[in-house]
C-alpha cells in the first residue's frame, strides 16, 4: 500500500511538471503541444518569460534591489547600514530588508565559501559587524544570517544546528539591546525558538515582547504561526486558533485577516487526493479571508505580495481563473514568497501555476481585452 500511495504521488507531480501549454476546449483545460495554436500563452497578458522572474522578493523595492547590487558589487556595506537606518523600526519593510541583506550574505557564502586564495562570500556583513558593531541594523542581519545559515546548512536536532542557533539567539539578544524599540530582534528569535524547541511559556515571553512593540506585525505572526503549527510544537488546532485569533483582532486595513490562509497553506496534506478540497468550507473560508483583507490593505503595504502569492496558489486550486488572475497582474514579476520557495526551482513552479490560470481563463471565455488591470 505504502508503494501505491509513493507511485500515486510520483504520478501527480509528473502530471504538474511535465511541460505544457494550455488551451481552451468545451471540457475544460488540456495539455497541448508547444507551439499549438490554441495554446494559451502568458505573454499576451503581459506577464514575465520564467527565466525573467526575480526570485529575491515578493514583489517590488527598488531601493533594496539598487542597494543589493551594489552591495554585492563592491563588497561594501555602507549603502545597507544606511538603507536600514532610514526605514521604519516598526515596520513589515525594515523586516523584510533585514531578511533580504541576510539571505544575499548567505547564499554569497554558499556560493563562494572561500578558501586559500580568495575570501568567502558575504564578507562585507563581517566587515559591518567588525568596523560598526553598534549599528543596530548590522546586529539585526547577522543574527538573521545565522538563523538562515542554520537551516541551511545543518538539520534540526543536530550539534551543528544548535551551535549556530545558540550563537543566533546571542546575536538577537545584541540586537535588542542596540535598539530597545524594535521588534525585528524578537521577531528572528521566533524562528531561534523553533528551531531550539523553546518551552512554550518562554516562546510566549519573546511573542509578548513583540506584540508590546508592534502588534499587528504581519511578518511576526507568520514566524510566530510556524511554531504552533502541527509538525512543530502545536497542533492543527492551535495554529487555527492562532491564526484566527489574529484575524479577528486585526485593526481596518490590516493584512491580518488573511493568517487563516496561511494556517491552511501549512497543514496541507503532502498528497491531496480528493478534488473537492479546495472547495471545502475551511479552504473556502480562509480563501475569503484573505481576498478581504488584500482589497482592503493599502497599496503599498509590504506584505501584501505574500498574500496575493498565496492566493494565487489557492484560487489556481480552486478553479477560480479569473480571480487568479487578477492577482497574477498584481504580482507578476516577482516570485520570492510561499508557495514558491519551499522548491527547487521557484520560477519554474510559480510557471506552472500561471500556465494552470491562464488555461483556465481562457477556457471560461476570458481574454486579454477582459482582464481588468
Amino acid at each position: 500500500m505504502e508503494i501505491l500511495w509513493v507511485l500515486m504521488a510520483m504520478l501527480m507531480v509528473s502530471l504538474i511538471l511535465w511541460p505544457y501549454l494550455l488551451r481552451r476546449r468545451a471540457g475544460g483545460i488540456q495539455q497541448v503541444a508547444p507551439g499549438d495554436p490554441d495554446a494559451a500563452d502568458p505573454a499576451n497578458y503581459g506577464f514575465l518569460r520564467q527565466e525573467e522572474l526575480d526570485i529575491r522578493m515578493p514583489g517590488p523595492d527598488q531601493d533594496l534591489l539598487e542597494v543589493l547590487d551594489l552591495v554585492q558589487r563592491t563588497q561594501d556595506y555602507r549603502a545597507a547600514s544606511q538603507l536600514l537606518a532610514g526605514t521604519e523600526i516598526e515596520g513589515e519593510r525594515r523586516w523584510q530588508r533585514v531578511q533580504a541583506f541576510a539571505g544575499a550574505a548567505s547564499l554569497e557564502l554558499q556560493q563562494r565559501p572561500g578558501g586559500v586564495s580568495d575570501s568567502p562570500g558575504g564578507q562585507w556583513l563581517r566587515v559591518w559587524r567588525a568596523e560598526n558593531p553598534k549599528d543596530a541594523g548590522g546586529a539585526a542581519v547577522h543574527a538573521e544570517f545565522l538563523v538562515q545559515q542554520a537551516w541551511r546548512t545543518s538539520s534540526p536536532g543536530t550539534d551543528e544546528f544548535r551551535i549556530i542557533m545558540e550563537e543566533a539567539r546571542a546575536a538577537c539578544g545584541e540586537a535588542a539591546l542596540l535598539s530597545p524599540g524594535d521588534p525585528i530582534p524578537y521577531v528572528i528569535e521566533l524562528s531561534v525558538g523553533r528551531g531550539l524547541d523553546y518551552p512554550q511559556a518562554e516562546f510566549e515571553k519573546v511573542w509578548l515582547k513583540i506584540l508590546d512593540r508592534a502588534p499587528a506585525h504581519m511578518g511576526a505572526h507568520l514566524a510566530a504561526l510556524h511554531y504552533w503549527c502541527e509538525k512543530w510544537h502545536g497542533s492543527r488546532e492551535v495554529a487555527y486558533s492562532f491564526a484566527e485569533a489574529a484575524a479577528a483582532r486585526a485593526p481596518q486595513g490590516s493584512l491580518l485577516a488573511a493568517m487563516p490562509l496561511f494556517a491552511v497553506f501549512e497543514h496541507l496534506p503532502e498528497v491531496n487526493l480528493v478534488s473537492s478540497f479546495y472547495q471545502s468550507e475551511v479552504v473556502t473560508k480562509a480563501v475569503h479571508g484573505a481576498l478581504y483583507a488584500v482589497h482592503s490593505a493599502r497599496p503599498d503595504d509590504p506584505m501584501l505580495a505574500h498574500v496575493r502569492h498565496l492566493l494565487v496558489c489557492f484560487l489556481v486550486r480552486s478553479e477560480r481563473w479569473s480571480e487568479a488572475m487578477t492577482q497574477l497582474v498584481h504580482v507578476d514579476g516577482h516570485v520570492g514568497a510561499l508557495p514558491w520557495t519551499l522548491t527547487s526551482d521557484p520560477a519554474a513552479d510559480y510557471a506552472v501555476y500561471r500556465a494552470l490560470a491562464v488555461g483556465g481563463y481562457e477556457a471560461n471565455g476570458g481574454s486579454p481585452a477582459t482582464l481588468p488591470h
